[in-house]
């Protein structure tokens, strides 16, 4: 059995951080090139119900769930297909 949960089966909980797939995460790499790389997985923490508790500030009316990016991945994640828990540190 795949350690991969599928979005549309389960979410995490709230504030919770994780590896999520999102299978076109397409990003630039560094350099003035324009050159880009899929990043399928990336770490993202899971806002549950984000945009209904800030929906006047926002004025979005998609899906009422953010997953946070970190780093050079802070940006709203929409695709996120599947996600996984962290592994514990050693």
């Amino acid at each position: 059995m795949s350690p991969w949960i599928p979005v549309s089966e389960q979410l995490p909980e709230d504030g919770q951080r994780c590896l999520c797939h999102l299978p076109s995460n397409q990003v630039y790499l560094p350099g003035k090139s324009g050159a880009t790389e899929v990043r399928a997985v990336v770490i993202l923490r899971f806002l549950k119900d984000h945009f209904l508790k800030n929906a006047s500030k926002t004025g979005y009316n998609g899906a009422p769930h953010f997953w946070q990016g970190e780093g050079t991945s802070n940006k709203f994640f929409a695709e996120v297909s599947h996600w996984m828990p962290l592994p514990e540190a050693p």
